[in-house]
């Protein structure tokens, strides 16, 4: 992912604009899961009204102390951080391990993992109940969240700014869809919801992590942030936002957080780069990055189309997974048209992430 030096973004044209406000729903506990908060804090042009976490890939409870500490440590304790939901609407681990005795094991299953899949790149804390927070080696947090819910507060706040608000949901959708069942008026109110998962080309990813390309290439419509909470993907494929963009898997191939993109973001020396410098790990995807950036700068994308989602709800092998069809073409039970992203020109993505990191 090596970038030109000539080669510069538009951060700055951007920062002369109105803000941009957006809630970042996310299910990150630890290492390169916050830098896109990062990257979207850095960002001159955007207004984060607030850090919403749901489980997913962590407990909610370490989640939210974990982007609690990040935030004392950059200097940004004014960002509003909400506790989310602590389990899906429907799911729980009893009925995943009941599907994988039935239909074979699933390779990734977020904070329900039992052990640490031997492929992952990153390093973890062992997997521990929904209430532990263990020890962080950043220090633990003084700071609290907020005395409210995660989905009320979406609600609250997309009240305050009619129109006006994108959420990044870059995990499971359990607190969007709680938003959205909490009021009627929410839904068509937000600006736009930003989501990722699928890879709907059917192709690996270049060798990022064995199992991880396994379950691409053979069940290429099972995504994690769909299939851990699949009543609450589809009240999102099916509730009427004005504007609803899916970041495809597809989309990351050639997106990794390399030692060389991680030492040119943290040379700087900036809050952000020092904490990234600390808890970055190197060769891992960037996915919610990615996320960020198409949000940020549309013009990194290089492939998209438009079609009509929801997720299979049958508890059979396929649940959660992702249903598609072209929009003339859905079965007209609420599916929405989605602005699907399958290809960004990875050499932007990297030089933005150097220069946000780095502000």
């Amino acid at each position: 992912m090596g970038v030109k030096a000539t080669e510069k973004p538009s951060i700055e044209k951007r920062s002369t604009v109105q803000k941009r406000k957006v809630i970042i729903d996310q299910d990150a506990f630890e290492g390169p899961g916050l830098q896109p908060i990062l990257m979207l804090l850095a960002d001159p042009s955007v207004e984060v009204l607030g850090i919403t976490t749901v489980t997913g890939d962590g407990w909610q409870a370490e989640e939210t102390a974990a982007t609690l500490r990040m935030l004392e440590l950059v200097g940004r304790k004014d960002v509003p951080v909400i506790a989310g939901a602590t389990y899906p609407l429907v799911n729980t681990k009893a009925l995943t391990n009941r599907r994988e005795a039935l239909y074979g094991p699933m390779p990734y299953k977020g904070a329900w993992m039992d052990a640490w899949p031997s492929y992952n790149t990153i390093a973890r804390r062992a997997p521990h109940a929904a209430d532990v927070v263990p020890a962080m080696p950043e220090g633990m947090p003084t700071t609290r969240p907020l005395p409210i819910s995660a989905a009320q507060f979406m609600v609250e706040q997309v009240r305050r700014y009619p129109g006006e608000v994108t959420i990044l949901a870059m995990g499971p959708l359990t607190n969007l869809a709680l938003a959205a069942r909490m009021d009627e008026d929410f839904a068509p109110k937000v600006k736009e919801v930003v989501t990722e998962g699928g890879n709907l080309l059917g192709q690996d990813l270049g060798g990022q992590q064995d199992e991880f390309d396994m379950q691409v290439a053979f069940a290429p419509r099972m995504s994690f942030n769909h299939f851990f909470d699949p009543e609450a993907a589809h009240i999102m494929f099916t509730a009427p936002w004005p504007k609803l963009t899916l970041v495809t898997n597809d989309a990351t191939k050639g997106a990794i957080g390399t030692q060389d993109l991680l030492d040119r973001a943290t040379a700087s020396g900036s809050p952000a780069a020092r904490y990234v410098k600390q808890i970055a790990q190197a060769n891992y995807p960037l996915w919610d990055e990615l996320q960020a950036a198409v949000w940020l700068d549309p013009a990194i994308v290089t492939r998209k189309g438009r079609l009509a989602m929801d997720v299979d709800l049958m508890q059979g092998a396929n649940y959660g997974a992702l249903l598609t069809w072209p929009l003339d073409r859905g079965p007209g039970l609420g599916e929405r048209e989605v602005e699907v992203v399958y290809a960004v020109d990875n050499r932007k993505l990297a030089e933005m992430f150097v220069q946000l990191i780095g502000r």
